[in-house]
């Protein structure tokens, strides 16, 4: 016999309906209790003004009571009922709860000022959980009616991307901010650079003569690496990434404000290379040694021990290496995202930029071209996500082979279009000895005794030619490039040279 649930009553239906109905988490008396308290005592707004913004108020009204508040103390202003009165008197939400009245019982509402932070903590806190519930709202409604052609990882991609924001910046809509608010990062930015000794505004490449043209690899840029084969574009990229970790641990040792330091902790995307070999270039460029010699074991007890002494300086620099093959830029996406919420990651290395993958929405009809494009846009996008600088390595086309000038141009980068476009700043590095090395002529005749001075000029030295830079102009810094252990460093100043006797 089939079973038959009794029914049930009014009584019951009602208190179905009041169980089903929930307010998203709020608490008004929180805000008016904190309110208060600032309005009595405004040095109740400075425990709260480092996490809590006008948004996070559940109504809507208090958070524009709140902005009201700062604004004035910005302006070295008290800010108290009296004060305030002129800017709410015409306020229509304000007038349904008694008008500029209210804000005299706000302050009549008052929490201690011992208890604003703990206030403060609280209506964040709710606001978070308002929107996580926004966000768990929105997966539920984008994975029931998924298009066609969306894909379940594309989706996991954006809600982590979501989250990451609501957990690092409390808050997932970027929207609009106010021009004194991007003013005050700008001029920390300057002031940061002037305090700085090396007077750099962003990352340090470890290079003074590169420092000196580009100011440092600044957040939120993307940075291309061109060159062709052989002309060391991994290896400046390593030491790079070696010389921005290791001012970090230098900062984080010496008890420096890390916020302001111009290392930065390192993720390196080694698409071409394996982890391990990558550590052996870093190892081989700190202890001097020829890679090609530790590679054979061809060392000597001396060379061991500078080895031993040159792993055990490394060995607490923050410098994370992912070698996974054929990574998707989602995927990398997503390790960023990770690194940056574990170890505060300040910089993305991608060696190298044609090896990544793109989603492949566009399936068989989707040319290179416009998966390069989907990748360089992605990478801009995850260095304005995350406020970092990514410097990513890139192919340079055959034609430069073919012409008798091989210094490389923004014409010569593979599917140079959309790179160029996407690319905050541009850098070949060009090493002509590289090239004259090949024109060796006969031994024994005058041309080869001119090749032999030519090369004497050229020897160790290599060019890292800036060829676009929204931040300022192009130009050369000329370095020296030790090969055998696949090092970049300053070249000697002339003035600084001993006399020649």
């Amino acid at each position: 016999m089939e079973h038959i649930a009794p029914a049930a009553n009014d009584s019951d239906d009602s208190k179905q309906d009041a169980l089903d109905y929930r307010q998203p988490p709020h608490n008004l008396e929180a805000e008016q209790a904190l309110l208060g308290a600032i309005l009595v005592n405004n040095e109740a707004a400075q425990k709260v003004q480092g996490f809590l913004q006008p948004e996070h108020f559940f109504e809507d009204v208090h958070g524009r009571i709140y902005d009201a508040v700062i604004k004035l103390m910005d302006k070295n202003q008290i800010a108290d009922p009296v004060k305030l009165k002129p800017f709410f008197d015409h306020d229509e939400a304000l007038k349904d709860v008694g008008g500029a009245q209210y804000l005299v019982r706000l302050a009549a509402s008052a929490a201690t000022i011992i208890n604003a932070a703990d206030y403060g903590m609280t209506i964040y806190d709710l606001a978070l959980r308002r929107e996580l519930i926004q966000i768990g709202e929105r997966m539920v409604i984008d994975a029931y009616d998924a298009p066609v052609d969306a894909e379940a990882n594309e989706q996991i991609s954006e809600a982590e991307k979501q989250l990451y924001d609501l957990a690092e910046l409390g808050q997932v809509d970027g929207g609009f901010q106010t021009f004194q608010k991007s003013l005050v990062i700008a001029v920390e930015n300057i002031e940061s650079a002037f305090k700085d000794p090396d007077n750099l505004a962003g990352v340090t490449t470890g290079l003074a003569r590169l420092n000196d043209l580009i100011g440092g690899m600044h957040p939120s840029d993307l940075v291309i690496l061109a060159g062709r084969p052989a002309m060391g574009k991994t290896a400046l990229a390593t030491n790079i990434a070696f010389a921005a970790a290791e001012r970090y641990a230098a900062d984080r040792a010496a008890g420096h404000d890390l916020e302001r330091s111009k290392g930065a902790v390192v993720g390196f995307f080694s698409l071409e290379m394996s982890s391990d070999q990558l550590a052996a270039r870093i190892l081989a460029e700190r202890s001097g040694v020829q890679g090609q010699d530790m590679r054979r074991g061809k060392i000597n007890q001396q060379d061991f021990e500078n080895i031993a002494r040159a792993a055990m300086d490394l060995y607490e620099v923050p410098l994370f290496i992912d070698d996974t093959p054929a990574l998707s830029i989602a995927g990398l996406r997503t390790r960023a995202r990770r690194l940056k919420r574990q170890h505060n990651l300040g910089m993305i290395i991608v060696d190298y930029l044609q090896l990544l993958r793109g989603s492949g929405k566009g399936g068989a009809n989707e040319n290179r071209v416009q998966e390069i494009s989907e990748i360089t846009r992605g990478l801009k996008g995850l260095a304005k996500e995350l406020q970092i600088p990514v410097l990513a390595l890139s192919q340079l086309s055959r034609g430069v082979e073919q012409r008798e000038n091989k210094r490389p141009m923004l014409s010569d980068l593979r599917e140079s279009g959309s790179i160029e476009q996407d690319a905050d700043m541009v850098m070949f590095v060009f090493r002509e000895e590289y090239y004259k090395e090949k024109e060796k002529p006969t031994e024994g005749t005058p041309e080869h005794d001119t090749w032999m001075m030519d090369m004497e000029k050229l020897y160790g030295k290599a060019e890292i030619i800036v060829g676009k830079q929204r931040h300022g102009p192009t130009g050369t810094a000329e370095v020296h490039f030790e090969r055998s252990c696949t090092k970049f460093s300053d070249l000697a100043d002339d003035a600084y040279l001993p006399e020649q006797m």
